[in-house]
């Protein structure tokens, strides 16, 4: 099973092109989903887990990986799902989000398919806030066009893992906390969790906070402002982006940015559960000015309050 991703390493020129390629799996029923490729470490057939008492009911145990204690979610449970079992299909996908690692335990393992972010749309609103989904698309397969459901795996992560939003006082500059009222920061990413985890950060230092759910999104709000001729550095402290995005990603949003004359000057962070130095020559790339691994609230604080430094 680890085959279908031996390629993986060279996938990241995928990236920053406004592609993505997602493993397409079943989670012991006819319906498929998805997540991104890049977050992927592994794919293993299902080991012998070994139970934590005590642990979140969505735990089904730890795995043994080559030495490493790995904990396995059962996304089926999840995401809400009724209780399946386990069989001769089940398999686990051990990935890396927000600078931990943790796998998750699945049914049938399909195939990875190659799209671009224009393909993949938000879901319907009528879904509701509570979904566990950030995006859908559709595929070929047997002749027939299947929908495929892509997964909200930070939201998944935040109902296991405390994620403390409280910023610790040693890093706040008192000296600038009056500045910040009344200053605006935009905040783009799909995932309602992770605009969450921003927001409630940020609120603390009296920021106003406006989000956006995909670089589309983002964009055509900040054309529309500067189309009513609003200078984008008087109505915004700075934008937060992710950078995997239904319709746009953050490298592409920020490349529009960077062309348009009137936007040009936005100060950008890229903010993004994907990690390491791949990432940090990517910001180069397309000219972000920050970099930021989620989820890390007092690192966030030091960005806005390093940009307020710059303007004062």
């Amino acid at each position: 099973m680890t085959n279908i991703l031996d390629s993986v390493d060279q996938r990241t020129n995928l990236v920053g092109e406004n592609r993505l390629e997602l493993l397409i799996f079943r989670l012991h029923t006819s319906q498929l989903f998805a997540i991104n490729v890049f977050k992927i470490k592994e794919v293993v057939k299902r080991p012998r887990l070994n139970q934590l008492p005590g642990s979140h009911p969505n735990i089904s145990g730890v795995a043994n990986i080559r030495g490493a204690s790995i904990p396995v979610i059962d996304l089926r449970r999840a995401i809400g799902m009724r209780n399946g079992d386990c069989d001769e299909e089940s398999n686990i996908i051990i990935t890396e989000y927000n600078r931990s690692v943790q796998a998750f335990l699945v049914g049938q393992v399909m195939n990875i398919m190659n799209m671009t972010w224009q393909d993949i749309q938000p879901p319907p609103s009528q879904v509701g806030k509570n979904n566990y989904l950030t995006a859908i698309t559709k595929i070929k397969k047997d002749e027939a066009e299947r929908l495929v459901s892509i997964i909200d795996v930070e939201k998944v992560l935040a109902e296991i893992i405390d994620y403390d939003t409280q910023i610790s006082q040693e890093v706040l500059d008192q000296s600038l906390l009056n500045h910040f009222n009344g200053r605006k920061v935009l905040i783009v990413d799909d995932s309602s969790t992770a605009r969450g985890q921003i927001r409630e950060t940020l609120s603390q230092l009296g920021l106003e906070v406006i989000e956006a759910h995909n670089g589309l999104h983002a964009l055509n709000m900040l054309k529309s402002w500067c189309d009513k001729g609003i200078n984008l550095n008087d109505e915004l402290l700075m934008m937060f982006t992710d950078a995997e995005m239904p319709e746009m990603d953050g490298y592409k949003l920020t490349h529009e940015i960077r062309n348009d004359p009137r936007m040009r000057d936005l100060h950008i962070a890229l903010n993004t559960s994907l990690s390491g130095n791949f990432n940090e020559a990517m910001v180069k790339k397309v000219g972000c000015d920050r970099f930021i691994s989620k989820f890390q609230p007092d690192l966030l604080v030091e960005v806005v309050q390093d940009r307020l430094k710059q303007i004062l």
